[in-house]
């Protein structure tokens, strides 16, 4: 789980570009020249870190769904976004409930392992309480009325 940039101890900004280090990269937010290197899987679903329609919390899941493949698989994978706390924190949560996680404690490791600021956006943590497909249903019945 990361983003698309890295700070130093200096607090200088650089460019995190990805190679070949993974067997799958999944990016909800992309920038050309940060990878991944040709022949590395690369799925790549623009989403933004606030209120999700229904198709793209239907794209969350599907990506979820491929990481959680390829982590049966024994395959490395990297999901980012831009800062690496939230989008990002959406799907390996998700990918963790699907590979048999409870969501609190998926939601609990991710902020352990990567920061305590991670899945910061409420809405993303009501999303994943809620349940994805569920979700799902609720926000395309908001856009019904």
């Amino acid at each position: 789980m990361g983003g698309h940039y890295w700070t130093d101890a200096l607090g200088d900004g650089h460019a995190a570009v990805v190679g070949t280090d993974f067997g799958l990269v999944i990016s909800l937010f992309s920038r050309p020249g940060h990878g991944p290197s040709p022949g590395v899987e690369h799925l790549v679903a623009e989403i933004p870190d606030g209120p999700l329609t229904a198709a793209q919390l239907h794209t969350v899941q599907q990506l979820a769904g491929a990481a959680a493949r390829a982590v049966r698989a024994e395959r490395t994978v990297l999901v980012r976004c831009n800062a690496g706390y939230n989008r990002s924190g959406l799907v390996v949560a998700q990918t963790l409930v699907e590979l048999g996680w409870e969501t609190a404690t998926a939601i609990e490791a991710i902020r352990k392992r990567r920061s305590p600021s991670a899945l910061n956006n409420p809405l993303f943590a009501e999303y994943l309480a809620t349940g994805l497909a569920v979700a799902q249903l609720l926000v395309g019945l908001e856009t019904l009325t």
